[in-house]
């Protein structure tokens, strides 16, 4: 009976979290995605710009074209192709920039859910703490969920969801598109 119960105090600890949830819905993350809203929408009106100018100058030169000299005529040919790659080299650059961007608003923020994630597994006694997305199948009864203690800490509402996420993001792309 000593040695049933000696091994019934020795049984691994496990937990799951939902660490996608928890970074999704921390304050950092809307602080995130507000910047990068921000640069998006910068990005957007500087492409804009540029796509709005070489229309003008292609306009110009549909109207104009035929009563400029051969040189005038090629100088502004030479004007359009160099807008167009500019807009090109932009659309890609930009593309980039803009998903660095990301990466680095993201890093201390996922540094920060997994270091939460750590210590309530350490001062828990969990040797094991899985990701609950990626789980096939977990028995509840004997995997702690910890993803609501992590919250807490983050300092994410209790009833703040990934469902209301959603909502508020819908209502704020719509906002931008009129």
């Amino acid at each position: 009976m000593a040695l049933l119960s000696l091994t019934g105090l020795s049984q691994p600890k496990f937990a799951h979290v939902n660490t996608e949830e928890l970074v999704q819905l921390s304050p950092e993350s809307d602080k995130a995605r507000a910047t990068l809203t921000a640069s998006r929408k910068e990005a957007q009106d500087t492409y804009q710009a540029m796509v709005d100018e070489f229309q003008s100058k292609y306009q110009k030169y549909e109207q104009s074209g035929q009563t400029w000299t051969a040189a005038i005529r090629e100088s502004k040919e030479k004007e359009l192709t160099d807008i167009r790659t500019r807009i090109q080299e932009f659309e890609q650059s930009i593309q980039t920039e803009l998903q660095q961007q990301q990466q680095q608003l993201m890093a201390p923020i996922y540094k920060k859910v997994m270091d939460t994630v750590k210590g309530i597994a350490k001062e828990r006694g969990y040797i094991y703490v899985f990701e609950a997305a990626t789980l096939v199948y977990f028995d509840e009864a004997q995997s702690t969920d910890i993803t609501p203690d992590a919250r807490k800490l983050l300092g994410i509402p209790a009833d703040r969801t990934l469902e209301s996420l959603q909502a508020e993001l819908q209502a704020q792309q719509q906002a931008l598109q009129q």
